[in-house]
């Protein structure tokens, strides 16, 4: 595929594909989000449409729906970590106590990189390897192994009691 043509599909699709992902997220930043890294996976792998295979269009929407369920994987595995995460109490925790919990967990999580977040994520949500994560993530086993100790170094500095 010619970048004339790359072009000529953006033209076209992006408005629609936009419109498709707000509706699936039912978030219009992350509908642009998912947006552009539709169309840069789709710039990156353009020499590789075979259009025996189906139509440009179906190419470019099956690429979407690809992300979208990346994002809803990563999602689901942040989730898990934060569920995990969570000390269970002397008693079962009021749902206040455990949003509070959860907001404040957030706070601290949202402190980290990109890079730390994702492999604390794969870690402890996904329950991948060190190794299995350096191979997501195209990675040297040490850099995500880093990642993790930082992460964590953090979370635990964040997320501290005061001292009574």
């Amino acid at each position: 595929m010619l970048a004339s043509d790359f072009e000529q599909i953006y033209r076209v699709e992006a408005a629609p594909l936009y419109g498709f992902l707000a509706y699936r997220t039912g978030d219009p930043d992350l509908a642009e989000d998912l947006l552009a890294d539709t169309f840069e996976r789709a710039l990156r792998a353009r020499r590789r449409f075979d259009p025996l295979r189906g139509s440009r269009r179906t190419w470019l929407y099956s690429i979407a729906l690809n992300c979208l369920r990346d994002r809803k994987r990563r999602e689901g595995a942040e989730q898990r970590a934060l569920e995990r995460s969570l000390p269970p109490a002397g008693g079962s925790p009021t749902t206040l106590e455990i949003v509070e919990r959860k907001l404040t967990l957030d706070a601290a999580l949202s402190a980290l990189s990109d890079e730390e977040r994702e492999a604390i994520a794969l870690r402890y949500g996904a329950d991948l390897t060190l190794r299995q994560i350096a191979t997501v993530t195209e990675q040297r086993r040490t850099t995500v192994e880093g990642r993790i100790y930082r992460g964590l170094a953090k979370l635990r500095d964040d997320l501290a009691e005061p001292p009574a």
